[in-house]
């Protein structure tokens, strides 16, 4: 019976297995960091796409005083996207032509409140016109303490005719 010992090598795979490990880790956390990103991406298109549709059926809201259409699509992208924070999401409203951006914090500077159905933006709510909305979100592809794109910005954008 012959043994078959490799002399001198006795240390070479586990060397060899943590010279590997780190890099691997690495890409697999990339990895798993873009997936969340990608999930957020979906989750904010589908919202606004839920924020451009409650707007686009709330015309028959107009007799109810002080109607803030901005308001309601503003609402709805919020309770569509439960977990992507409120406070970082950015609107613009376009209404047959006329544009409602947000300034500083979205929730309290976009407003469109209109006293009557004439005037304001409840006036631009016109049936067969299309209603808009866009929601950015920033992302965040961080990684060990190193976010490699600061700049990354999710937008999503969804247009519906006023009914």
């Amino acid at each position: 019976m012959r043994k078959d010992h490799r002399h001198g090598e006795d240390g070479s795979s586990l060397i060899e297995f943590a010279l590997c490990l780190p890099p691997l880790l690495l890409l697999m956390t990339g990895i798993f960091a873009f997936g969340i990103a990608i999930a957020n991406y979906v989750e904010l298109t589908n919202a606004c796409s839920a924020g451009s549709m409650q707007l686009a059926i709330s015309r028959g809201q107009l007799s109810s005083p002080n109607y803030d259409p901005c308001a309601t699509a503003v609402s709805a992208v919020q309770s569509a996207a439960p977990s992507l924070t409120a406070g970082s999401m950015k609107f613009v409203v376009v209404l047959n032509g006329t544009t409602y951006p947000t300034g500083g914090t979205p929730a309290a500077s976009l407003s469109c409140t209109s006293t009557s159905q004439t005037t304001g933006a409840a006036a631009n709510l016109v049936q067969g016109q299309a209603a808009t909305v866009t929601v950015t979100y920033p992302c965040n592809l961080t990684v060990y303490n190193a976010n490699n794109f600061p700049s990354c910005v999710l937008t999503a954008k969804s247009s519906e005719l006023v009914q």
